[in-house]
């Protein structure tokens, strides 16, 4: 066989894979709700390489971009650039969602909820300049889609002065792009939602019904309730992962985060304050060495995810 024979039959198998992976599914109809429209997941792009393959890899987006359209991105100091990364997932269709809470907090105590306090950092204000700086972020802000702050920041002892404080600051030195605050839901209760957020979430995970949950029902109410205007929509974060220790304990198996994964879309897809859907999470390995992200899922449950996120994405 010929040089060009084997490139063009190599261009023919990738088109045919590529075709496969779009069409092998019955995607879901669009979604009835106009305002839901993300769908993503968290470790896409936060430095962390899954112990569970043989290779060094700490990027995923060639492996969600295709139904998803939102991915993460870890900072820790205003001297990264993370520039070419953000154009790397641009190129995919995908847009990036900053995570600043370690660029502007920094553990100064233990306790509280989750066993360690954070505080405001004394030079948050220059940390987030020499950001913003540092990536031309005036120029390349059409590449995020969200600054994620709030890494359940009640649950982590954050004061709500020092978080509004962090907040407002980040809205007011680049108020195009939205800020998105994510919450433990046993801090549901005590949280208070700053003006400058856009969009907030809580994630309570290992629930076997979460769509007909009435805790998960309530805490949702609660976290409406706790908006400081009618403006600040909702994200959804959804049980994307496994942990045979903490799901196994409530019955749940690895399959049943399929019906776990549809239900979740019938919440977003019924409620028009709910704007999208984040997974937590990707790759595996992460909360302990044995928890399975949704890259490691069975076929049915990543199947059933694909649906859901080329029925919003539009992919």
């Amino acid at each position: 066989m010929s040089k060009k024979s084997t490139l063009l039959l190599l261009l023919f198998c990738i088109f045919i894979n590529q075709s496969c992976k779009k069409q092998d599914l019955d995607p879901y109809p669009k979604p009835l709700n106009p305002n839901l429209k993300y769908f993503g997941y968290t470790l896409v792009d936060v430095g962390f390489n899954d112990p569970t393959d043989m290779s060094s890899k700490t990027n995923y987006i060639d492996e969600v971009a295709y139904y998803s359209n939102i991915a993460d991105i870890l900072v820790t100091e205003p001297t990264d650039n993370i520039v070419g990364r953000m154009q790397v997932i641009n190129q995919y269709g995908v847009k990036a969602v900053i995570h600043l809470f370690y660029l502007l907090f920094e553990e100064t105590a233990q306790g509280g909820g989750s066993g360690h306090i954070y505080s405001l950092r004394a030079d948050y204000q220059s940390r987030i300049n020499d950001f913003i700086s540092t990536n031309n972020l005036t120029v390349n802000s059409s590449l995020i889609e969200f600054f994620y702050i709030g890494e359940e920041p009640t649950w982590n002892g954050v004061s709500h002065l020092e978080f509004k404080t962090a907040c407002d600051y980040v809205k007011a030195t680049l108020p195009s792009v939205k800020l998105l605050y994510v919450e433990a839901y046993a801090a549901v209760d005590n949280m208070e939602i700053p003006s400058s957020i856009d969009i907030v979430g809580f994630d309570h995970f290992f629930l076997k019904d979460p769509k007909n949950s009435t805790t998960y029902k309530n805490e949702l109410n609660t976290l409406k309730s706790k908006r400081s205007n009618v403006t600040q929509k909702i994200m959804l974060i959804m049980d994307a992962h496994f942990i045979l220790r903490f799901h196994g304990s409530v019955g749940i198996g690895k399959r049943d985060l399929e019906q776990i994964a549809a239900g979740y879309y019938q919440l977003a897809n019924n409620d028009n304050e709910v704007v999208g859907i984040l997974c937590y999470h990707w790759p595996s390995g992460f909360d302990t060495r044995f928890s399975d992200g949704s890259r490691n899922l069975p076929k049915n449950v990543l199947n059933e995810h694909k649906r859901i996120g080329q029925a919003i994405t539009g992919k």
